[in-house]
């Protein structure tokens, strides 16, 4: 009886995270929009954006020397932090999720050139097995936290504020983080195996 409530209950908190992602379409495509369009800025003035190298530098540095435990949980804490950055300091007038947009949209446009350029265009297959798990959740993570920013402009801010928390705590959990774990799980195999 206590396992069918559970159940019950959490299939419930599901259908709320689910419901309170499709409120948030518009918000979810404005970040899916930025994102897209940073991309194509970072690729298109990549020359312009070689101070990206010693940043890029910095993170493979930092994974060089990982064994596969400690590799894996890097990937996904580092995932795991953007998205929730992007999503719950939306508090802030919306400011984090879009710096987000823009900033993630700009590296992966400068990392795509480079890679085509030097290893040519067939190497970016690799980003797409993971990043089909990965993006949506970078998304939904933006879009939701336009989202929370926007409580200060409803008629009862604080209310919606609570609102808005406790759905995005709810789709953090129950499908944001799941779908990273997924990602993770896929990067840390394709880097393993082109090891």
């Amino acid at each position: 009886m206590k396992n069918k409530k559970k159940k019950n209950n959490r299939k419930a908190k599901l259908g709320i995270a689910l419901n309170y992602i499709k409120e948030s379409r518009k918000e979810i495509y404005i970040g899916i929009i930025l994102f897209i369009f940073f991309i194509f800025i970072g690729f298109i003035f990549s020359s312009s954006l070689s101070f990206l190298d010693k940043y890029l530098a910095e993170i493979m540095s930092k994974t060089k020397d990982l064994s596969r435990f400690p590799l894996f949980w890097f990937i996904l804490k580092n995932n795991v932090l953007t998205s929730f950055i992007s999503l719950f300091l939306g508090i802030i007038l919306c400011f984090m999720p879009i710096f987000n947009a823009i900033t993630n949209g700009l590296v992966i446009g400068y990392v795509i050139k480079k890679v085509a350029l030097t290893a040519g265009y067939l190497e970016l297959w690799k980003l797409i097995p993971h990043g089909i798990f990965e993006l949506p959740a970078i998304f939904i993570s933006i879009g939701l936290g336009i989202k929370l920013g926007k409580f200060i402009f409803k008629k009862d801010p604080l209310d919606s504020l609570k609102e808005y928390s406790y759905k995005s705590i709810l789709v953090f959990i129950l499908v944001v983080i799941p779908l990273l774990i997924i990602a993770a799980l896929i990067e840390f195999i394709l880097i393993i195996f082109a090891k």
